[in-house]
């Protein structure tokens, strides 16, 4: 299945990324557990691009490397960016409007975790999750 990209511009886009994530990680065989940790990690940045990013685009699909197959996502925005990369990394900063995981957070639920930021120009996630 190729990757399918979705808007991030409302709260049902959140939904439906969710959805899309929720399906793909059953695809994979993920565990319940891992399952759960790939959903909650997307909807959080899904919520990020929109409060803080202004909206952008969310990318999901499957991925193999080394025989293993994984679920992954890429959320994009033309927002702000982030000022300061280490406190938003910070165990327990969160700026207050999203489930209070902040990207550190976010980063423990999955395997793979790149940010890269730069302010005036926007942000981008990607993150995965993969199969045991």
């Amino acid at each position: 299945m190729a990757p399918q990209t979705y808007a991030v511009a409302h709260n049902r886009d959140v939904v439906h990324i969710r959805q899309a994530v929720r399906v793909l990680a059953q695809q994979c065989r993920l565990s319940l557990v891992d399952q759960t940790k790939m959903i909650t990690a997307a909807s959080e940045l899904a919520r990020n691009t929109l409060v803080y990013g202004g909206g952008g685009t969310a990318t999901t699909g499957l991925v193999r490397k080394a025989g293993r197959q994984g679920v992954a996502a890429v959320f994009a925005d033309e927002g702000p960016g982030i000022p300061d990369v280490d406190l938003a990394m910070t165990d327990g900063w969160t700026s207050g409007g999203g489930m209070g995981l902040g990207l550190s957070g976010t980063r423990r639920l999955v395997d793979e975790f790149e940010l890269v930021t730069e302010t005036g120009v926007g942000t981008t996630v990607t993150i995965i999750k993969w199969g045991r």
